[in-house]
């Protein structure tokens, strides 16, 4: 008799960011998604992500400081999507850092960047040459000072960082 695994059809990744306060992340996740939530809560919402496909939830919780997460980001198909979100991130207030023909993650990238309330940077982003030799050096930044305003996100407010 033959082992044989059932397919699993996954609908969408789901992320669940814990956040200081969901009214004010509200504010920045409707611009950097462009879309509304479609559930809110006291201490909770949800944005059901079409494209990308995301179950990306907002839970209020008390921290202190940033937990280990790195940085977030959504993978666009050309240089073009990115200054597309860019302009339209721009459009809606929130501040962008740029990041053009940069080694980042052994791969050539163009990317910008924005930061939430809680400090955590989101990044859209292209590949355009993939799979660099490890020799080759890494020039992506994506840590901001901790002085640095929430969202507010500009070259000189980079601290020197290791590549993803």
């Amino acid at each position: 008799m033959q082992n044989e695994e059932k397919a699993v059809h996954a609908l969408k990744a789901h992320l669940a960011l814990n956040v200081k306060d969901v009214t004010v992340s509200l504010e920045f996740y409707r611009k950097l998604l462009g879309i509304e939530p479609s559930k809110v809560r006291t201490g909770y919402a949800k944005f059901d992500v079409q494209n990308p496909p995301l179950n990306l939830t907002l839970n209020q919780h008390a921290f202190n400081e940033r937990g280990a997460l790195s940085h977030l980001g959504i993978q666009v198909a050309s240089t073009d999507d990115v200054l597309a979100v860019r302009e339209r991130w721009a459009e809606v207030g929130l501040l962008t850092r740029d990041e053009m023909q940069t080694s980042c993650c052994y791969a050539l990238q163009d990317k910008t960047w924005v930061r939430d309330p809680d400090g955590n940077e989101w990044e859209v982003f292209v590949v355009l040459e993939d799979n660099l030799a490890e020799t080759a050096p890494c020039a992506c930044s994506t840590k901001l000072e901790e002085t640095t305003p929430i969202g507010i996100t500009n070259a000189s407010a980079v601290n020197e960082a290791s590549c993803c």
